[in-house]
């Protein structure tokens, strides 16, 4: 991967967006810019269109008004040029979507010998790089129904790592998770964030928002309310949906 000709801006850059799920409006003129190596978490209550927003910075949602450029160069709506800048974005959601009848192995190499050509030893040697990365490197054998929860969304991470990806995306990565699995998924999202890879997390798990983010974006009501500092928003939000998310969520 050359340096692009865009290295000076940000590698996303959301101008304008707005969606609306037939009558109902979920994103309303969303402007945000993510600079390179920076982690920005978004937060906010149920409904506030975070997973949309997230979704729409690959396109599995469509938006209906507004502008997405990754490296300075608007997303392309559909066909070849759209696959292309996909492959270049990671994406883990709630669910794992491993291939169930394939191995971990199989599943984290595939993507590589598909879609970026590699030959089935280089595929499999960074596959195996990676399954390591994550504390797996045991479980390339076995297929996702003898992993646990946790194990297998640690899959699904190194998979999209695998497409060596200049963007991951995190859709509520641990909500499937039984509760102790969750420490386990954070711990390689943080250490990913401390490599310097660029993330957007849409996450509720407060700790590691505090922990990981370059930024927050508080959400709610299809509109970002506030962008802080995690310790700046953490310690008072400024905005009082923001204060009044917080202290709901830390009282439980």
């Amino acid at each position: 991967m050359g340096v692009s000709a865009h290295a000076d801006g940000p590698l996303v850059a959301l101008r304008g967006l707005n969606k609306s799920f037939g009558e109902q409006q979920v994103l309303f003129d969303v402007d945000l810019d993510v600079e390179r190596g920076e982690v920005v978490v978004v937060i906010g209550p149920s409904g506030s269109g975070k997973s949309t927003l997230c979704r729409c910075i690959n396109r599995l949602e469509t938006i209906d008004a507004g502008e997405i450029l990754i490296d300075g160069e608007s997303l392309p709506e559909e066909g070849r040029a759209l696959a292309s800048m996909r492959a270049q974005i990671g994406m883990v959601f709630q669910s794992f979507n491993l291939f169930s009848h394939r191995t971990v192995l199989e599943n984290v190499s595939m993507g590589p010998r598909k879609v970026l050509g590699h030959t089935r030893v280089v595929a499999e040697a960074e596959a195996r790089r990676l399954l390591a990365r994550v504390g797996l490197a045991h479980k390339a054998d076995a297929v996702p129904a003898e992993l646990s929860g946790g194990q297998q969304q640690r899959v699904a991470l190194a998979r999209a790592l695998a497409m060596s990806p200049k963007l991951m995306l995190f859709d509520e990565p641990t909500s499937a998770l039984d509760p102790e699995m969750v420490s386990e998924v954070l711990q390689v999202m943080l250490e990913l964030a401390q490599s310097g890879m660029t993330m957007i997390v849409v996450t509720h798990e407060m700790g590691f928002a505090r922990q990981a983010a370059d930024r927050i974006v508080f959400m709610d009501g299809g509109r970002i309310v506030e962008i802080a500092q995690p310790d700046t928003f953490f310690a008072g939000p400024r905005s009082e949906r923001g204060r009044d998310f917080l202290s709901r969520i830390l009282e439980h």
